[in-house]
């Protein structure tokens, strides 16, 4: 495989990806059905980002980082500049989300859930990587749960709780 077959890959890849991760949702949150909110859950929720929002989007960003760079360290051997450098990101993006994740909403709940969770996959991964050794066989599995809390977490903040 040529370098420019291969660079067009990786180009349609992340083109897909971006559309997976925020065009869809947004299609998605257009055509939902309008649901009636109470004035004082509106009020406080006058802004998406209010409360859990904030905390929820903090904790996509960092699994979206995750997500998206892992595929570097799939195989060995890995380049453990390159991975030091990758796991620093993606531990400052969490600790980022889990100071907005400390209120009371259970939106904020299912995303430090999701954090905790994405944390303990980070850390795992960083003790194959630094020997040597295959990701874990259910990364895939571990990492969908995360992105599924996530999407409930969102969900929640959607519905105000």
């Amino acid at each position: 495989m040529d370098l420019s077959r291969l660079l067009k890959i990786i180009v349609g890849v992340a083109i897909v990806l971006v559309v997976w991760k925020t065009v869809l949702p947004k299609l998605k949150d257009s055509h939902g059905p309008d649901t009636t909110v109470q004035s004082s859950t509106a009020s406080r929720n006058a802004s998406p980002l209010a409360g859990g929002g904030q905390c929820v989007a903090a904790a996509q960003r960092a699994s979206e980082a995750w997500g998206g760079g892992i595929s570097r360290f799939a195989n060995p051997p890995y380049d453990q500049n390159a991975w030091a450098s990758f796991r620093s990101d993606v531990d400052t993006r969490i600790g980022n989300a889990d100071s907005l994740c400390s209120c009371s909403d259970q939106a904020c709940t299912k995303s430090a859930e999701a954090l905790h969770d994405l944390r303990g996959l980070v850390s795992e991964v960083d003790g194959t990587i630094r020997n040597g050794a295959e990701p874990p066989s259910n990364l895939v599995s571990r990492q969908e749960e995360i992105d599924n809390r996530l999407n409930e977490a969102h969900d929640l903040v959607r519905a105000g709780r």
